[in-house]
């Protein structure tokens, strides 16, 4: 195996350790959920010929649903897709009427990646790569740019803010061929709802409407068809944190979002939204508690109803709503190798762990946390990692010794509304 270097090894391990998901270097310590991925890339190849799709990943806290979410955008990406993500918080949801839902909006269009800018801000890009390619056709078929834009563009039209759409296009070239950097800014801007009333859009851009909580969704669906135009496969949107919507107060609110979200599973299941595919991330009490999870809208409750005859070992991945399996053992021997791997740099030599202390590691581990032991393994990572770092500051000490007084308590969530956290669990680690 090649080395690690520094950077992208401390990014893995440093977020391992404090319990949340690497942004670099997650096929270093990729194990497991094979079929899964295998059918989350099928919705990605349906995205890629103009189809849609629609996915709710349930899973335990901790359980890997944010790893998995972003496993899932980096392949998207790699397929020629463009990605969108956010966490829902209470100032982000999918619907309201007091901006949050402008807000989610925001941050989504701010974490836009593709293959060339993974880290997000990439709107300005995939609008220059589409006017650059305007350009190129406007001068062999001989017409202008604002012409090849204006027809290109006129599908949108029929949409919710799509004339506005076009206007905002043809503004950004105008600005993109006269150098004015304001008015392309201006066009940004737009683009990402940060106008927050019509008078400050019409002043900058001429146009008659901006982006508020209720257009939301519409926007979405624009930009997906405008990134196909744009030359890319299609747009991915993961919504993590979607537990936020079950932890609602109110009913009215909750009901809100819910609706929203069975407009987008109707669009999906439809196929009336053209390369868009959504991938949501909850767990099992958003999902199938009848008092106040999606369960409880009944609409979505017969949607996203699991396959009946899935059961006693059998599995179904191709249904709207997908279960995170817990890792077996052979799994999480693997990952807990790769992360040594990680920590010794890929280099053999420096690795402080013999193979016989994983099993035990692991024996221990078993003994401590039942079967939280494979359905949350964050907490069983971050111990281990815990460990190697005493082991690498302290080389008189044995690993046999810490073991054996290697205290691991983790509380892995409940149902109880003010237990929950929003980093997914309160977990602690002592040595």
């Amino acid at each position: 195996m090649s080395a690690i270097r520094p950077k992208e090894r401390d990014a893995v391990l440093q977020s391992l350790r404090a319990g949340v998901v690497p942004r670099a270097g997650q096929h270093l310590i990729q194990v497991g959920r094979a079929k899964e991925l295998e059918s989350l890339i099928k919705d990605i190849e349906r995205i890629s010929d103009g189809g849609s799709a629609f996915r709710i990943v349930i899973g335990e806290y901790g359980a890997g649903k944010t790893f998995f979410l972003n496993l899932v955008r980096a392949i998207g990406m790699e397929k020629k897709l463009v990605t969108m993500h956010a966490d829902l918080n209470p100032d982000r949801r999918l619907h309201a009427s007091g901006g949050q839902a402008r807000s989610l909006y925001g941050e989504l269009t701010k974490n836009m990646s593709t293959r060339t800018k993974p880290d997000g801000g990439a709107l300005a890009g995939v609008v220059e790569k589409f006017v650059a390619s305007a350009k190129s056709d406007a001068k062999t078929s001989g017409k202008s740019t604002e012409d090849i834009i204006r027809s290109r563009l006129e599908q949108l039209t029929e949409m919710v803010n799509g004339y506005d759409f076009a206007d905002v296009i043809s503004a950004y070239y105008r600005g993109f061929e006269d150098g004015n950097e304001q008015l392309k800014a201006d066009a940004i801007r737009w683009l990402r709802g940060e106008f927050s009333t019509k008078t400050d859009a019409r002043a900058a851009l001429g146009v008659r409407s901006c982006i508020d909580d209720a257009s939301v969704y519409d926007q979405i669906k624009l930009l997906a068809k405008f990134v196909k135009l744009a030359g890319y496969g299609g747009l991915l949107v993961c919504l993590d944190e979607m537990v936020n919507l079950y932890k609602l107060a109110n009913t009215q609110a909750r009901n809100a979002n819910y609706e929203q979200i069975l407009r987008i599973l109707n669009d999906s299941l439809q196929g009336t939204a053209d390369g868009l595919g959504f991938v949501l991330g909850g767990t099992p009490e958003f999902l199938m508690d009848t008092r106040r999870g999606l369960y409880s809208y009944s609409a979505l409750q017969s949607r996203l109803a699991e396959n009946s005859f899935a059961k006693a070992g059998l599995v179904d991945y191709s249904g709207p709503t997908m279960r995170l399996s817990s890792l077996t053992p052979e799994d999480f021997y693997v990952l807990l190798q790769k992360i040594r791997h990680v920590y010794a740099f890929g280099d053999v030599e420096k690795y402080l762990l013999p193979d016989p202390a994983i099993p035990a590691f692991m024996e221990h581990c078993a003994t401590r946390l039942g079967d939280t032991y494979f359905r949350t393994p964050r907490t069983t990572i971050t111990a281990f990692i815990n460990l190697l770092a005493v082991l690498e500051q302290n080389p008189e000490t044995t690993w046999a010794s810490l073991i054996d007084t290697l205290d691991v308590e983790a509380d892995t969530g409940g149902s109880n509304d003010s237990q929950i956290e929003e980093d997914d669990e309160l977990v602690s680690f002592k040595l």
